[in-house]
């Protein structure tokens, strides 16, 4: 396939792994912030050939990973309403809650799609005009514009009988609040491309300035992360810290100007709890009042339960770059993907996942 093809080719990627070798020149620890980063570097066996001194660290990038424990306990809450049809995305189906999950609630009796996009939610609203229809909103600013487009499609067809309950959170906030502690040792950060391809480039550039942080923005075949893990090395070792745009092919400077101002119609700054980071104010996003009758949250009158993360699980930690899975005692014990305790181990996109799947000794 054009685009993607060249950058597998394994007679581009041997010179670049020894110009990384080449490259690094003292200790490097990076963190690689995507979820789908975390995931591409481990299929492609990154991992095994990185030069002695450089060290890869996961970050919070997996959205289902992130949402915190009281709103999964809300989502499984909300698909026992009378009269009320969930829609979510595959990823979120198999996330425990505190007592059980929407897994479990569907087996139960719960009406719950799974859905490709949000539009294939408005369309359920369409066809079952007898249900309310909640689409459960999870994700970053890759998944935002489209939630935002179906919103403004619901309200030109007048559909009355299609709500989001909104968690969608924003980079680089958490970022901020990762590099605020002391205790995270980095000194650069693999930036994500499909958050990057809406952001754009530039909205990491404060990051950057501010804690003097290596910033590449990168693909996910295996040339672009190569080459992005050499423009890492190259700034530290030079200290011509900056940001860089490796992915140019998707990602622009400003980022895509029009999706950004169609989420800013929808959608407002909204403090929002994190798993593992707590809450960060102004990173989340809640439905404007203009907007309200598609707000879930509003028209259903949804109160966020108390909840506490699962005894042992050590996935809030892992999201945060301090622990890695295996540290976790119950990785690959009581905690698999066929029976997860936390997220990490259930989302595509989750460390635990990863380490599962490619990672294991």
């Amino acid at each position: 396939m054009k685009h993607l093809d060249e950058y597998r080719d394994l007679q581009l990627v041997k010179p670049l792994v020894e110009e990384l070798k080449k490259t690094v020149t003292r200790p490097l620890r990076v963190m690689e912030i995507c979820g789908s980063h975390t995931m591409a570097i481990f299929r492609n066996g990154l991992r095994s050939i990185l030069p002695e001194g450089m060290e890869l660290v996961s970050g919070p990038g997996c959205p289902v990973c992130v949402t915190s424990a009281s709103h999964m306990d809300a989502f499984i809450a909300i698909a026992d309403y009378p009269g009320v049809r969930v829609a979510i995305f595959g990823d979120l189906f198999r996330v425990p809650g505190t007592r059980t999950s929407l897994a479990q609630a569907s087996a139960g009796g719960a009406q719950i799609d799974i859905v490709y996009s949000p539009m294939d939610a408005l369309e359920l609203a369409i066809q079952h005009p007898d249900q309310q229809v909640v689409f459960l909103g999870v994700g970053f600013e890759t998944t935002t514009p489209g939630i935002a487009a179906t919103i403004l499609a619901a309200r030109n067809k007048k559909i009355h009988n299609f709500m989001v309950f909104s968690t969608q959170k924003t980079m680089p906030a958490p970022m901020e609040a990762l590099l605020s502690d002391p205790r995270l040792k980095i000194d650069g950060l693999l930036c994500p491309g499909h958050v990057s391809s809406i952001i754009g480039a530039g909205a990491w550039e404060p990051l950057a300035k501010k804690y003097h942080l290596a910033c590449v923005v990168g693909g996910f075949e295996t040339a672009d992360l190569v080459k992005s893990l050499i423009l890492l090395a190259r700034q530290v070792g030079t200290n011509d810290i900056k940001v860089e745009n490796a992915y140019p092919r998707a990602v622009s400077w400003e980022g895509n100007m029009r999706a950004r101002k169609m989420v800013e119609e929808i959608f407002e700054p909204a403090d929002m709890d994190w798993r593992g980071l707590g809450r960060i104010p102004a990173s989340g996003l809640k439905i404007r009042e203009k907007y309200g009758a598609f707000d879930a949250e509003v028209r259903l009158d949804i109160t966020l339960p108390q909840a506490e993360e699962p005894r042992g699980c050590m996935c809030g930690n892992i999201l945060k770059g301090m622990n890695t899975p295996r540290e976790c005692p119950l990785f690959d014990t009581r905690c698999t993907p066929a029976h997860p305790v936390g997220p990490c181990m259930v989302s595509s996109e989750g460390t635990c996942a990863a380490y599962h799947k490619y990672g294991r000794e």
